[in-house]
């Protein structure tokens, strides 16, 4: 390419440019452009606003043709009102809006964490739907404005009616009970529904509200709970998410809080259920968990015969459920006391046949719920009494036979031969009279009823807000040290029931070993000091399991515990060593004539003995 080319190129480019900047618009011009593209982009906005605007109209339009042709449509509009049913027990409260329960205010049981009565559902938390599947279209209650008629102070009937077509849910509480029986009925609509439907739509689900102190505590006490027609009862988890579809017909379903519970019960059975429980997250909301339940019940097309639904909305109070059996209108006993968590069958027996009786009967004399407590404890430790004194006994036993004992021990100080040790050792136990297992089994018989009452006293309504010494709640844990936020294992306060609990607990520990340390000795001896470093960490670990607790669990255990160091101290004051070892002399210049006394385990060591002794003998051979 030559000069001149070149020169032509750059010529042709500056006219380009300078064209482009004669002919770009003023600064005014721009300004007009712009107004006129925003004014073009807010019609275009508009009209297509508008459009919408016409095609939801078109489609209400459409809609309402449809829906004035549907069944109850002047029933799909109207003023919602409230309808409060009361007796001395309850308070209900429903929507003309839906024609079900909105509120349950259980009368006499003051909340915990506001101010009135304790309110077990509420409209914004609980709903409750019945559904009815037509030829056509679906017949759903909360869809409907219902008219109150037939209203009394406890009773009403909610009806929807249209042209001669009725579907009416009556409410009625019975007189001195928590008690709600409902009926619903559907009149003049036989040809609406198809002849093989025979049953009903239930949907309900309720936001668990937290009704006392302890958030972990409660949550760990309540659970979705349903009962199987001709079986007992279950529940899903109440510490973790938790689905079911029982394969069983129930009885009734529960909603069960702590201390309060709403049951629905069928006595038509429930049938084709879904039961679910969702763990709510944040633990400040003032929420437990959500309960969810998908059931069918009966129902009669035809309005023959009117489906049959009760609600009990009251306290888990083990003898105001055991009355309200009797209310119940299934052809079998409720068994609604169920809701009361007594233990595995073991010690729910323990619990209804012995601690219920004797609480009742200590609570009949209107003392304190504190001072009932230690009456409690002091009758349960006289009651066991025998059995501890026997196995302490059965220590001291062992602990004058055991320079004996240390000799056989000198005797064999190999460790092969530590077959003959043990074997010489029993004999030794047996013609002293003495069972290793003394000690051991009359304790044993003492739990069963230590861990009724870890089931009974949590569950006892009749502690709820009843205060003792420092504690104002013997249902909740005492705080009367907090420090306002929450600390990895302990949480925002500190138990003083709990502490002094860990402590007695601390100082029984430290007895036991010393008499085991007593009863041993050599090798035995060197595995038991190994041992108590482990059963030390037990009371500790008390501490960080009980500080949420209740009080009055705690306070329990803490007496309990106070009460076993005095016994022991008092067994300790009491027993002669020097008497009780000529005791067992007598016992043994007694039998010595006798055949050879060999205990079962004496015996089977023996065999042992003999079975190791032909197996070395064979391997030498």
């Amino acid at each position: 390419m030559d000069k001149n080319t070149i020169t032509g190129f750059i010529l042709m480019a500056l006219v380009v440019i300078g064209f482009s900047w004669y002919s770009q618009p003023s600064e005014e011009e721009r300004r007009l452009m712009a107004q006129q593209d925003s004014i073009a982009a807010v019609e275009k906005l508009n009209a297509e606003k508008a459009a919408k605007e016409q095609q939801k109209i078109a489609e209400e339009k459409t809609q309402q043709v449809a829906d004035s042709n549907s069944l109850f449509f002047a029933q799909r509009q109207g003023q919602e009102q409230e309808i409060v049913l009361q007796n001395n027990k309850v308070k209900v409260t429903l929507s003309t809006l839906g024609g079900t329960i909105q509120n349950a205010e259980i009368i006499g049981y003051k909340s915990r964490r506001y101010d009135g009565d304790v309110l077990l559902m509420t409209r914004k938390d609980a709903q409750m739907t019945f559904s009815l599947a037509g030829k056509q279209e679906n017949i759903i209650s909360s869809e409907l404005f219902f008219t109150p008629t037939e209203q009394t102070d406890s009773s009403v009937t909610m009806t929807a009616e249209q042209a001669g077509k009725l579907f009416s849910i009556s409410y009625r509480l019975q007189p001195n009970s928590y008690m709600v029986d409902m009926q619903l009925l559907t009149k003049g609509m036989s040809g609406f529904f198809a002849p093989n439907m025979k049953t009903m739509d239930i949907s309900w689900t309720d936001r668990i509200m937290q009704q006392e102190k302890g958030y972990s505590f409660e949550n760990q006490r309540s659970s979705l709970t349903y009962k199987r027609k001709g079986k007992g009862t279950k529940n899903l988890s109440e510490t973790s998410d938790d689905k079911k579809e029982p394969e069983e017909a129930l009885n009734w379903v529960a909603f069960k809080n702590q201390f309060f519970s709403a049951v629905l019960i069928a006595p038509q059975d429930f049938t084709e259920v879904q039961l679910a429980s969702t763990q709510e997250n944040d633990k400040e909301s003032g929420f437990l968990k959500t309960y969810d339940a998908q059931m069918k019940t009966f129902f009669d097309p035809t309005g023959n015969q009117p489906t049959k639904l009760q609600m009990y909305l009251g306290p888990n109070n083990f003898h105001t459920l055991q009355t309200h059996n009797k209310l119940c209108l299934t052809d079998k006993n409720c068994e609604l006391e169920e809701l009361v968590d007594l233990g595995w069958p073991i010690f729910r027996w323990i619990n209804r046949w012995l601690i219920m009786p004797l609480f009742d009967w200590l609570k009949g004399f209107g003392m304190n719920m504190g001072i009932v407590l230690l009456l409690l404890t002091l009758i349960v430790k006289v009651l066991v009494y025998p059995t501890q004194k026997k196995s302490y006994i059965s220590s001291a036993k062992m602990r004058v036979l055991k320079p004996q004992v240390e000799a056989i021990s000198a005797k064999y100080p190999k460790q092969e031969d530590a077959m003959k040790k043990q074997q010489e050792t029993m004999q030794l136990y047996s013609q002293y009279g003495v069972s290793p297992m003394g000690g051991c089994l009359p304790m044993l018989i003492q739990m069963p009823i230590f861990v009724a009452l870890f089931n009974f006293v949590p569950n006892a309504i009749e502690l709820r807000g009843q205060s003792f010494l420092w504690a104002d709640d013997l249902s909740a844990y005492d705080d009367v040290i907090n420090w306002g936020h929450n600390i990895w294992g302990i949480g925002d306060h500190l138990s003083i029931f709990c502490v002094l609990f860990s402590l007695t607990n601390l100082i029984n520990t430290w007895i036991s070993m010393r008499q085991q340390q007593n009863q041993f000795s050599g090798e035995q001896a060197q595995q038991m000091k190994m041992m108590q470093w482990m059963m030390y960490l037990m009371p500790i670990m008390f501490f960080f399991i009980f500080n949420n607790y209740s009080s009055g669990l705690t306070y329990y255990y803490f007496v309990s515990g106070l009460i076993s160091i005095l016994i022991m101290w008092f067994l300790r004051k009491t027993t002669d060593d020097a008497k009780l070892l000529s005791k067992l002399e007598a016992y043994r210049e007694q039998h010595k004539n006798d055949p050879k006394k060999v205990s079962s385990l004496a015996a089977r060591l023996e065999a042992l003995q003999k079975m190791q002794a032909e197996q070395q003998a064979a391997r030498k051979k």
